[in-house]
């Protein structure tokens, strides 16, 4: 520990800060909270108690001096242009990202790239260790970061150490194939407590620790050979801030622009929404070719139907994420130039992302959502949708391949590989009368309500403080609604009833 630098009781490391460096007209630097699920969750626990962020600042080079904004101590640490290739875009998004989301796409293996890896987690694991006050709690974000318990461990073992996976962590099968699954492995066993979104992801790392390890386990604990200490793996599934995003949504002008949406798209009697990270594990094709195919049988149609798809720019110089928006242009471009009309376009495809408030927007004016992912550890746009209803209006359709399928039971279900099937539940998502689905919203809210991220949060220090041990039992649950609350789901029509 530097003697001149302060340090804190929590230390939050993550592959970048929350964050952005915005640099104004006049050529000053300003610092701007950063989109994204990881930001959003994570600002709402650094507000309840102070703590230092360990991150990539966001630009190739040295990294700028330890600084303070909004409360949070920021420690960036420096990437260089030749590890933001290797460690960032090679091996953690063209090796780990694809191995980890059922190989969607093949991964690569490269053996510089799992270097660059390396010395990036060494390089965390020290500024970790330089800001953790003695006896701190560090808590470790996701799968850019798998090293950084185990090295923590080893320059502070008086630290209390946590990890949490924000993406699905492979069946052992698939985990089997990376070339380093020994070395990740042991990385990961150097925390206390290791968080995931699905009671399948933990078993799914038990698994893989008994299987090429040797380790032994037994239910969810792993021991840890040669160090006389056991690590436990679980679920506990993030969330949103609901009591925040829900007081966002019901500000007049909020309100008031999604309005303003709706009447700039022609008034539609049915607007969809699709809101993603361009990334091909977000069912994006799959969705706009079940689309396609509606319009096509002329099941639904602009301008009484139309569909708004934001897709937010990521990763753009990966291969596999530049063909992929190449094809998804391409297919908007033929979906409107066949099977649209004049002035009324029946795709509005958006290449941006938004702030909140626009997106808050977007949600409300939003009669059916549209998640359907090939694979996601949890997809906090389903639990931010259904946070922003609080008119009881609209509708989710949620793909079982989510995390939050798990907990969303409600939603209208699909499996967005089965594009017939698709095409069935966005039917009955828009023809589903609305009293039925008010009775849906409803249970979805209270559901994202009662767990919100203030709660994961508290749930996730909790476990980590009594690891391996289980936390003190909360307290009792509100009950699961009755089956009569959720109404059985029509069958769907050859037709929208929006057509005339």
């Amino acid at each position: 520990m530097s003697p001149d630098r302060p340090t804190y009781d929590l230390v939050i490391a993550a592959n970048r800060l929350p964050v952005d460096k915005i640099v104004t007209d006049d050529g000053e630097v300003e610092w701007r909270r950063s989109p994204g699920g990881l930001v959003t969750a994570m600002e709402s626990v650094m507000r309840t108690q102070p703590g230092a962020w360990v991150g990539w600042a966001g630009d190739a080079g040295d990294a700028p001096e330890p600084f303070e904004e909004d409360g949070i101590y920021l420690h960036p640490v420096p990437l260089s242009a030749e590890d933001v290739r290797d460690y960032y875009e090679g091996f953690s998004n063209d090796t780990l990202w694809p191995i980890y989301h059922d190989v969607i796409v093949p991964a690569s293996f490269h053996r510089e790239w799992w270097s660059s890896y390396q010395r990036v987690n060494q390089r965390f694991a020290e500024a970790v260790a330089e800001v953790a006050a003695e006896g701190a709690t560090v808590w470790v974000q996701d799968y850019q970061l798998q090293l950084v318990p185990a090295l923590v461990r080893e320059l502070r073992p008086d630290v209390r150490i946590g990890w949490f996976n924000h993406i699905p962590f492979p069946p052992v099968e698939l985990f089997a194939q990376l070339p380093w699954r020994t070395q990740l492995l042991t990385g990961l066993l150097g925390a206390d407590f290791l968080g995931f979104q699905r009671q399948a992801d933990a078993r799914n790392f038990i698994r893989a620790c008994r299987q090429l390890l040797g380790a032994q386990t037994r239910r969810d604990r792993v021991t840890v050979e040669g160090q006389n200490r056991q690590v436990r793996a679980a679920a506990i599934p993030i969330s949103v801030d609901f009591k925040g995003l829900e007081e966002l949504a019901r500000r007049p002008e909020v309100m008031a622009r999604a309005k303003e949406i709706r009447a700039s798209l022609g008034d539609p009697e049915v607007l969809m929404l699709g809101v993603d990270r361009l990334d091909y594990t977000k069912g994006i094709r799959h969705r706009l070719k079940a689309y396609e195919e509606l319009l096509g049988e002329r099941r639904v149609g602009p301008p009484e139907v139309t569909l708004v798809q934001v897709a937010t720019p990521s990763r753009e110089r990966v291969d596999a994420y530049r063909l992929l928006r190449a094809e998804i242009e391409q297919t908007v471009g033929r979906i409107n130039g066949e099977l649209g009309k004049i002035g009324a376009p029946a795709v509005h495809y958006l290449h941006h992302s938004y702030p909140r408030e626009e997106m808050a927007a977007l949600f409300l004016a939003a009669d059916v959502m549209l998640v359907t992912p090939l694979r996601d550890g949890m997809n906090l746009v389903a639990k931010e949708y259904v946070t922003c209803r609080h008119d009881l209006g609209g509708a989710l359709v949620l793909s079982e391949f989510t995390g939050a399928w798990h907990e969303l039971h409600q939603a209208f279900a699909c499996n967005p590989h089965d594009i017939e099937g698709l095409k069935q539940t966005i039917l009955r998502a828009i023809n589903t009368p609305a009293k039925d689905k008010q009775r849906i919203m409803k249970a979805l809210r209270r559901r994202v309500s009662d767990h919100d991220v203030q709660r994961w949060a508290a749930r996730y220090l909790a476990a980590l403080a009594a690891a391996p041990e289980l936390p003190v039992p909360e307290p009792r649950e509100r009950p699961v609604p009755h089956a009569e609350e959720t109404p059985r789901m029509p069958e769907p029509d050859n037709r929208t009833r929006v057509r005339s």
